[in-house]
């Protein structure tokens, strides 16, 4: 348990914070339980989406698309920090947060957050080398730099959580509990604090600066480059799919550092407590939300990706109830399932290549000399495989 000043223990330490969120009557509560588990919802199944379509679809294994598959996962990680615990307390009598507790939310929010604005730097970078040195491409980016990046970014985020929750938390709440907020953060505690918070509004206003000036230096210097890249080339479907991809990312990138700076880096932020929960929403919810919406709508190979995975999974449904598959035929270790040569060519015909087909495999000795299907049988479907 902390202890302040001449070893005074910490009120707040011994009774926890009480996360007073937004002000309202029952029906006002009820409308922003409504507005943030739509988000929320939305916010989840999206980026769940994106992580699966990026991982499942071969023609997405690329640099870019495994740090679009990181940033959705940070998204999802920060936004699920701060949304179910505001959810509960729209109709908690209490709202009570333990002192660890409220700790650990900042510690994680701050992480994960940091990491997000360190990886849209890092994707701007990737964009610069993809168009503008296409030949060195393969080799810079290749998946152990790539992972080291991603790594370095979850460092800077950590260093960074360290920093602000250690400052935030050594600071003596002898005053009132209640913070002015729908979560732990640093603004609302430094206002709790009875003691000089000048050193802790200097480095939460450098380390932002920092970062936020750190990154709109390498997404402007890159996407300079790139622009110039672009007026050279001579195809305009090329210049289009140029375009359409760096504008999601300008677009994220914009959203990203107008909230941060709002709340964080501007004189002021740390009194402006109203102006902060509105910016706070925008942050933690609502961006989440609308990356995966930026990336899919404006990225064609992510469109793309997206149909292919609805063809595959209506039509394997489809197979499952068409032709079931005999208990101990088929190894138990793989999903597999049966399709018949009728079939077949409709499959082919949808251009959609769902997997690999093969003959049924004989695992079992007595299946050894079992003769291969004859025409007009069944043959299994692979339809996790690889396609050909």
């Amino acid at each position: 348990m902390p202890t302040h000043g001449h070893g005074n223990l910490s009120a707040a330490a011994l009774q926890g914070f009480l996360l007073e969120g937004f002000e309202g009557g029952l029906e006002t509560q009820a409308l922003l339980f409504a507005m943030f588990l739509a988000l929320y919802v939305v916010t989840v199944l999206g980026n769940l989406t994106m992580i699966v379509v990026t991982s499942v679809d071969a023609r997405l294994h690329s640099p870019m698309y495994f740090f679009l598959k990181n940033l959705s996962f940070l998204d999802l990680c920060y936004s699920s920090v701060i949304a179910p615990n505001a959810l509960a307390n729209f109709f908690s009598p209490s709202k009570v947060i333990t002192f660890a507790g409220c700790a650990t939310q900042l510690f994680f929010f701050s992480l994960l957050v940091t990491a997000e604005g360190f990886l849209l730097g890092v994707m701007a970078y990737d964009r610069f080398m993809a168009i503008c040195s296409p030949l060195r491409y393969p080799v810079t980016m290749c998946p152990a730099t790539c992972t080291r990046l991603v790594l370095g970014t979850y460092c800077g985020g950590c260093l960074n959580s360290a920093v602000q929750t250690g400052l935030t938390f050594q600071l003596p709440f002898c005053g009132s509990n209640r913070i002015d907020h729908f979560f732990c953060d640093v603004p609302p505690l430094l206002q709790l604090a009875c003691a000089d918070t000048a050193l802790n509004e200097r480095v939460m206003f450098g380390v932002c600066g920092f970062i936020i000036v750190g990154v709109t230096v390498v997404v402007l210097v890159s996407y300079s480059y790139i622009a110039v890249t672009i007026l050279r080339m001579r195809s305009a479907a090329g210049r289009h799919k140029v375009f359409s991809t760096c504008g999601s990312h300008m677009t994220a990138v914009t959203l990203f550092v107008g909230t941060v700076f709002v709340t964080y880096a501007q004189p002021g932020a740390v009194e402006s407590m109203e102006q902060g929960k509105v910016v706070s929403v925008f942050y933690t919810l609502v961006i989440p939300m609308l990356n995966p919406l930026i990336y899919s709508l404006r990225n064609e190979d992510v469109k793309e990706a997206l149909r292919r995975l609805g063809q595959r999974h209506a039509l394997v449904q489809e197979l499952r109830g068409l032709c079931p598959v005999p208990s101990g035929f088929l190894s138990p270790s793989k999903e597999r399932t049966c399709l018949s040569t009728q079939t077949s060519g409709r499959a082919k015909a949808t251009g959609e290549k769902i997997g690999i087909f093969t003959l049924p495999r004989m695992e079992k000795p007595e299946m050894q000399g079992t003769a291969p299907p004859t025409p007009g049988s069944v043959v299994a479907v692979d339809w996790l495989g690889a396609g050909t």
